[in-house]
């Protein structure tokens, strides 16, 4: 916004720009940028990231995609394609143009990217105090997913989309083809768009139910030519329709699901931020009263279901719940729309060049490192210098191991080993049966091991005859057969 002042004698002085009057989707997404760098070694907190960079990597090299498992023994040569191509080499990109600080600055730049695109859709039906809010509570429902991985740059693609069909359901009409761009780039960089072709039907009958019943049938053919659109727009990847159908994969995964952490249910047990936000939300609208139309119910209802059966929806409910209640929630509460901002644009390029330099001298002075926990570098020397065929890794060591070009058991791929695969792996690491732990051993000709030090089965490879330690530290253990141990002595 432009500022007009007046010097002494009167006369109006050159309008001014003001950091003041950044709108509020402006700052906001800068905060949540500076806050994101700042704290970017928690984005470097997940296993997968590492084969996520390989796998991006490879595509760079070859300039190919991938149609089998290259990096597994168990699984090598069986059909598995990347849904997540495009993402993967955006990051295998900027790791190798900035180290550990590329991955963190585009995964940063996304998530700020989607709530300040949240901010500004939301200060179109609310005052910026009551969206910037509403956005708080949304980051801290969400910020347990804040990862360096696919998942995160498709944040502001799928909002845009949500937004667009949601705007179009407001005002009782179709959406417009232009949209269909969004679901292209969406396809190409995580497998979650199939939950975005998804969307097209209930908003589809949220428009269709609000409508004049003259109209309906015309909006019927409209928005059903729109979702075949959407089908062939979600179909131009290298993997045509497999991309589609490889979401099955994931569905399939069954009683494993509950086996991994982000697949997990809401525990209202040890209720956390997620839990008392849904627990805050429900009392508001018991209070206060909010009436919607089925189809708006069923659509909330869909999306809570979702974030209460995975703990990785928790940014969808969070983030799209309230462009589905927005409208009928601002007619029947009287919200007042005001103190709305409208900075002009050198106002917002300030305050970007400002953040850029900060963070730009952040980063030359504090190295970004990857977690720790998943990456055991001396476990994995000590491993190579025993020569094996075969390891035993517990499947957040094997991002690592990839990188290492060291064959795995199992890796955060669940969709490649499949849900009885998965499931025996992590009971056998257990010892929830110890026949079933040896059997693997015995079945896959593993000559090593290399498994997180809590892992129960450490303590029965260090009773198995035939089996030796070698290696051990507060992360992981590394076992190998006594025939390996005694054969690489000889070579020495």
């Amino acid at each position: 916004m432009s500022l007009t002042s007046i010097d002494a004698v009167g006369k109006p002085r050159a309008n001014e720009s003001s950091l003041a009057a950044v709108p509020a989707w402006a700052w906001f997404g800068a905060a949540a940028f500076v806050l994101l760098v700042i704290g970017g070694n928690r984005l470097l907190y997940d296993a997968d990231t590492y084969w996520q960079i390989e796998v991006g990597q490879w595509i760079l090299d070859h300039r190919a995609w991938p149609h089998t498992d290259i990096y597994s023994f168990t699984k090598a040569g069986e059909p598995w394609i990347s849904t997540s191509w495009l993402a993967q080499v955006i990051f295998a990109t900027s790791y190798n143009v900035a180290g550990w600080a590329g991955p963190v600055w585009t995964s940063a730049l996304a998530i700020a990217a989607a709530f300040a695109l949240f901010v500004h859709l939301l200060c179109k039906w609310l005052a910026p105090r009551h969206a910037v809010l509403i956005a708080l509570a949304a980051v801290l429902m969400s910020m347990g997913h804040f990862l360096a991985r696919p998942h995160v740059l498709v944040l502001p693609v799928m909002l845009a989309w949500a937004s667009g069909l949601a705007a179009a359901a407001d005002a009782r009409r179709a959406p417009s083809m232009m949209w269909l761009p969004l679901m292209v780039l969406w396809a190409n960089l995580h497998g979650s768009f199939v939950f975005g072709v998804a969307l097209v039907g209930p908003f589809a009958l949220v428009a269709m139910w609000e409508a004049e019943a003259s109209a309906r049938r015309v909006l019927f053919v409209r928005w059903f030519a729109f979702g075949l659109a959407t089908l062939a727009a979600a179909s131009l990847t290298p993997y045509g329709w497999n991309s589609i159908l490889a979401a099955r994969k994931i569905l399939d995964l069954g009683d494993a699901m509950a086996l991994i952490p982000e697949w997990q249910p809401a525990n209202f047990a040890k209720p956390e931020f997620f839990e008392i936000a849904v627990m805050v939300c429900i009392g508001g609208l018991l209070a206060r009263g909010l009436t919607l139309s089925w189809p708006r119910v069923l659509l909330v209802l869909g999306l809570l279901f979702m974030a209460l059966s995975h703990s990785r929806s928790f940014e969808i409910f969070a983030l799209l719940t309230p462009l589905v209640v927005a409208k009928p929630l601002i007619a029947q509460w009287r919200l007042a729309t005001i103190e709305r901002q409208t900075g002009g644009w050198a106002s917002i390029t300030a305050l970007m060049v400002t953040v850029g330099v900060a963070c730009v001298v952040f980063m030359a002075v504090h190295p970004f490192t990857f977690y720790q926990k998943f990456t055991p570098v001396a476990a994995v020397e000590a491993l190579k210098a025993q020569h094996p065929r075969r390891v035993l890794n517990t499947a957040g060591f094997g991002g690592y191991l990839i990188t290492q070009q060291v064959p795995v058991f199992i890796d955060g791929r669940a969709e490649l080993y499949g849900e009885r695969f998965v499931v025996d792996t992590l009971n056998a690491f257990a010892l929830k049966d110890v026949d079933l732990f040896l059997n693997l051993l015995k079945t896959n000709g593993i000559d090593a091991t290399l498994l997180t030090s809590n892992t129960p089965a450490v303590k029965l490879l260090d009773r198995l005859p035939g089996w030796k330690r070698v290696y051990a530290d507060d992360r992981a253990v590394v076992h190998v057969r006594t025939a390996i141990t005694a054969k690489t002595e000889s070579l020495h």
